[in-house]
């Protein structure tokens, strides 16, 4: 099977396209199979969650969409160049919050004498405003995820790819930036692709959940989420459904086990 990976035309009917998609590492016994035939389409302004056990290929595969990696097999094809935001903040602690932001603007080749104004509008959006000359020390856990997601949306990519963003972050912290980024997806119309291994995130966060089974990674089952937002961890329609999801994820981790 051809390995491409491809960016979109202009019309398109999804932000990004996996098509029978795998992916292998060589070890010192052979070939490792991370990812087995993955077919998965992302609509425009979809928010899709990726939830699986640890270990199970959500991270090797967001990696592909976002095109730092090649897959062993498949195809994958995007609108245009993802943007990719990390569980690490990964900003430039040398740089204030608006500069770590206009490197982003720079780089996209907007002109210098309009990337502070657009970095002011981004760390606004974000719901920073006044932050611009602050240094990466000087900010929250939470404050730097939302100055590395302003920084992921001045890319202006059609496709945000988050991995496990706030993971590392307090329970508090965490529930905020879920409303947060509710808020901003549903503002700017970006796609999200997000991978968690927290069922209830995925839940809170998605309009459909994507169960990757153990290694290799094969989609074992998807569910639409109707909820309607804003959706609250503790609400009973997450709850419920949730523990649906979990009993899935655990039948596929016994099943992983014996073998």
């Amino acid at each position: 099977m051809a390995t491409t990976l491809a960016k979109a035309e202009q019309s398109v009917e999804y932000a990004a396209r996996i098509e029978h998609v795998s992916k292998s590492f060589a070890t010192p016994g052979g070939q490792q199979l991370v990812l087995d035939d993955i077919v998965l389409d992302v609509a425009p302004g979809e928010f899709v969650t990726l939830l699986g056990a640890s270990g199970c290929g959500k991270s090797t595969l967001l990696n592909l969409v976002a095109g730092l990696d090649q897959p062993s097999a498949g195809s994958i094809a995007t609108d245009g160049r993802p943007a990719l935001m990390f569980q690490e903040h990964a900003l430039f602690p040398w740089l204030t919050a608006g500069k770590n932001i206009e490197l982003a603007l720079k780089l996209r080749g907007v002109p210098k004498n309009e990337r502070r104004e657009r970095a002011e509008a981004l760390l606004e959006l974000v719901r920073l405003q006044g932050s611009y000359g602050k240094r990466v020390h000087e900010l929250s856990g939470g404050m730097r995820q939302r100055v590395a997601m302003a920084r992921a949306l001045a890319q202006d990519s059609q496709l945000l790819l988050m991995d496990e963003p706030f993971a590392a972050l307090d329970a508090i912290t965490r529930d905020l930036l879920h409303d947060e980024l509710t808020r901003i997806w549903a503002e700017t119309g970006v796609s999200v692709l997000f991978v968690t291994h927290n069922v209830r995130e995925a839940v809170r966060l998605a309009q459909r959940v994507v169960l990757l089974s153990s290694r290799p990674g094969r989609v074992a089952r998807e569910w639409r989420v109707d909820i309607p937002q804003p959706r609250r961890i503790e609400d009973a329609p997450v709850a419920e459904l949730s523990l649906e999801i979990t009993e899935v994820l655990r039948g596929e981790i016994r099943r992983h086990g014996q073998h």
